[in-house]
C-alpha cells in the first residue's frame, strides 16, 4: 500500500504545528510567559514561552512536518515497492 505524500505531509505538519502551538500555550497557562529560551528554541530560530514565541514556533513545526512527513512518505513508498516486488 502506497502512501499519499501531499496528504501525509499535510497531516504531519498540521499535528506537529498545533502540537508545539498549544504545548507552549499550556506550559504559559501554568508558568506564564517566561520568554526564556528552550530546547526546542534552539533548533527553532525565535521560539521561546510566549504568545508571539508559540506562533513563530508554529510556523516552523509546520515546515519541519511538512519536509520531514514527505521525505517519509517518500521513503517508505520506496520501500514498499521494493518489498513488495521480491516477495
Amino acid at each position: 500500500m502506497k502512501l499519499n505524500i501531499k496528504a501525509f505531509a499535510i497531516t504531519c505538519a498540521l499535528l506537529w504545528g498545533c502540537g508545539v502551538l498549544f504545548l507552549t500555550w499550556w506550559i504559559m497557562m501554568f508558568d506564564g510567559a517566561t520568554g526564556e529560551r528552550t530546547i526546542l528554541g534552539l533548533v527553532y530560530r525565535g521560539y521561546n514561552i510566549s504568545f508571539a514565541g508559540s506562533l513563530i514556533g508554529f510556523c516552523w513545526a509546520v515546515a519541519d512536518g511538512l519536509i520531514g512527513g514527505a521525505v517519509f512518505a517518500w521513503v517508505y513508498n520506496v520501500a514498499a515497492e521494493k518489498l513488495g516486488k521480491g516477495a
